[in-house]
């Protein structure tokens, strides 16, 4: 008998994922079955189970990758060297996000697999402390390019880098969720609104005694 290869064995486990993927992306984790899976992929049970026992091993499979995703982007963008200004980073990260595309599914799948796994780890522990040892390990990397940003003096001292950084990461998050919910996000829309942004100037505060009088 024939040794199956194991590159026929990987592109077999990246099929089901795939398909799984499409399914939990459409209608969530806990409203797809396994037989929702088998039906998508248009494999037998047993084909299936050789490489995933369980509906749950499945998750915990997409969610790794998905984490994997996540931090591969941030901590791309932040190896970027000089540092680029917060609107170019964050850009680069949400071309990364959207560039990731699930095999036969929409452009809004990836994201909304994203927000899936984000909701999943609220009630399993496991994919919890996995998402969050991801997330200290990001915002550890983008607290080292905030501390750049003020030492090259484009960045006041009195704001707390892991502030900036927390900010930072929760703006891309923010876009991943509008590009779940209601699609059409392009990473040109987020460096526009960076820019204006940081293009805003607080007026001096006008001295003691000079306001207007009522």
């Amino acid at each position: 008998m024939a040794r199956v290869s194991q590159e026929h064995l990987d592109a077999r486990r990246r099929q089901i994922l795939d398909g799984a993927a499409r399914c939990f992306a459409r209608n969530g984790f806990h409203a797809t079955s396994m037989q929702d899976v088998l039906a998508e992929v248009g494999l037998s049970a047993g084909a299936v189970y050789r490489y995933f026992r369980s509906k749950d091993e499945l998750i915990a499979a997409i969610a790794s990758g998905v984490f994997t995703s996540i931090r591969g982007a941030f901590e791309e963008a932040s190896r970027a060297t000089p540092p680029p200004t917060p609107d170019v980073l964050l850009g680069a990260v949400l071309r990364l996000f959207l560039e990731e595309r699930i095999e036969g599914a929409d452009p809004q799948a990836f994201a909304r697999l994203i927000v899936q796994v984000w909701t999943e780890t609220l009630r399993n522990e496991e994919l919890a402390d996995t998402l969050g040892e991801g997330y200290h390990g990001m915002r550890e990397a983008w607290t080292g390019l905030v501390v750049a940003y003020r030492e090259s003096g484009i960045l006041a001292a009195d704001v707390p880098p892991e502030h900036v950084a927390r900010t930072l990461i929760a703006a891309a998050q923010g876009f991943i969720a509008q590009q779940a919910l209601f699609g059409g996000v392009t990473a040109e829309v987020l460096e526009d609104g960076l820019r204006g942004i940081m293009s805003m100037s607080v007026p001096p505060s006008p001295p003691e005694g000079t306001g207007s009088i009522e």
